[in-house]
């Protein structure tokens, strides 16, 4: 814990933003960051509240240690702060910036509505590390003579990776874009997360003896028969990426596209790269000067908000099929789970018009085939229609963001076609079968991790998986593991 009566002394606060009139202006971190002090201050705030939700399993998926962290910042000792941090989490400067904080609604503070910051304490510890020089490559002493192949280098990838390369194997990490971190380079914009984040750890596992391949499309470039007999291992982390079917008339008109190759385009520009990219289309996708209409309510829309006001649409309007929540939640009722009510991201506080209760039922465009709006219905309690509340908005622009219903299948499942087991469920997702124990998969030499298994979840998820099939992977190889899981 941090200071006895820290809680009772010291009020909440987090980590601040540019104006959103300033911040829209670029496609940089906004977020202003705090002293050590005052990093330090918001540690002391941790209780001694007995049963430490925030670490698992309501709170943090990978169960950081975040009393004894928070004690640690308190303290001053920065360096034992981040070697405790580590201990849990490979990437703690990711998900300091990108995960919404289920630790946070865990928090035993959080029935007062004034959680301990644990967000912004966990990437104040990583960036101070970076600072002082903490983090160097930690290659392993004794090398074991296995190879192991990994498929993705996204955050299970990576995860996966720098856990068996520490455990002395050879380790190589197939990547399809041009640059490795999948979902984290690609998906999420970098106004979240800068990519000099992602660099930084490459470089670091390179010197801990991972290679990198990227423009590597395994299984339609390299055979998956060739990955399974020249390596020992095989780790298929290749995310969940094909969006889920809208089933709206229009979806073909110009103007109307899926919400993740918009992303990736941005991406690839902020990057400076070329928008061309395999798996989606090249068309340049851009909102300058228009009405922007985006369809879906989760993170993924509301990055699609945010990346259109900054290219300067004119107007941007987020339809959500289900009801506005609450303001404030139960907390008897649902404390320490995480909890349905009304939040605003940074992207919807930059000026986006929110509908709720809200369907769309077509996409309207001119005899050209080009979008010119949107017809929308107000729904009942249901989802259902209801008559007489039709409605058209107007939209240059619209985007699809009601997510994603498992991996590419022009690649690693084509390729095995019938001998890799996937379970599709109710909803159309199809994810590889392999379970949580040891991340086996119905082929010999091969694991799965990550979305692609458990379909579209956080990052913080997909290093979860990572971390404990590197674990499966090293004892299934060595017959015994020293690897935490």
């Amino acid at each position: 814990m941090g200071k006895v009566t820290g809680f009772l002394e010291i009020d909440r606060q987090v980590m601040k933003y540019q104006p959103a009139s300033d911040r829209i202006r670029h496609f940089r971190e906004f977020t202003i960051p705090m002293s050590d002090a005052e990093v330090q201050k918001q540690a002391a705030r941790c209780m001694d509240c007995g049963i430490p939700y925030c670490h698992g399993p309501t709170g943090c998926p990978v169960h950081n240690q975040i009393p004894d962290w928070n004690d640690l910042v308190y303290g001053g000792h920065w360096e034992e702060a981040i070697r405790n941090l580590h201990s849990t989490n490979n990437f703690p400067e990711f998900t300091g910036r990108v995960c919404p904080a289920p630790c946070e609604e865990a928090c035993t503070l959080n029935l007062e509505d004034a959680p301990v910051a644990i967000k912004t304490v966990e990437q104040a510890i990583a960036d101070k590390a970076y600072e002082m020089g903490f983090i160097v490559p930690q290659p392993a002493t004794v090398k074991t003579g296995r190879k192991v192949a990994i498929i993705g280098s996204g955050p299970a990838g990576m995860a996966a990776g720098q856990q068996l390369a520490r455990a002395g194997h050879e380790v190589h990490v197939f990547e399809r874009e041009t640059k490795p971190g999948g979902l984290l380079r690609y998906g999420i914009p970098d106004f979240k997360m800068e990519k000099n984040f992602i660099d930084r750890r490459v470089e670091q596992m390179r010197g801990e003896g991972v290679t990198f391949h990227c423009g590597v499309n395994v299984g339609v470039d390299r055979p998956m028969d060739e990955m399974l007999a020249g390596y020992d291992a095989v780790l298929y982390c290749g995310g969940s990426e094909t969006p889920r079917d809208a089933g709206i008339p229009g979806v073909d008109l110009a103007g109307v596209h899926d919400a993740m190759p918009y992303l990736v385009q941005q991406n690839r520009r902020s990057g400076r790269e070329n928008i061309e990219s395999t798996g989606w289309p090249s068309l340049p996708i851009f909102a300058g000067g228009k009405h922007v209409l985006v369809v879906g309510g989760g993170d993924t829309a509301s990055d699609c908000v945010g990346t259109a006001f900054r290219q300067g649409a004119v107007k941007v309007t987020q339809l959500d099929i289900r009801p506005q929540p609450p303001e404030k939640e139960d907390k008897l009722a649902v404390w320490p789970f995480w909890a349905t009510k009304m939040r605003t991201s940074s992207s919807q506080a930059e000026g986006a018009v929110r509908e709720f209760r809200v369907a769309t039922l077509e996409f309207v465009g001119d005899e050209d085939g080009v979008l010119t709006g949107v017809k929308c219905c107000q729904v009942d309690e249901r989802r259902k229609p209801v008559a007489g509340t039709e409605f058209i908005v107007k939209a240059d622009l619209a985007f699809i963001a009601i997510g994603f219903r498992g991996p590419f299948t022009d690649g690693v499942l084509k390729d095995l076609d019938t001998r890799l087991a996937v379970r599709t469920d109710s909803r159309g997702s199809s994810n590889v079968v392999a379970n949580e124990n040891d991340y086996k998969t119905s082929v010999e030499r091969l694991w799965a991790a990550g979305d692609v298994r458990r379909g579209q979840s956080l990052v913080v998820w997909a290093i979860r998986e990572g971390r404990q099939a590197a674990r499966a992977i090293d004892e299934a190889l060595m017959g015994v593991t020293t690897l935490p899981r």
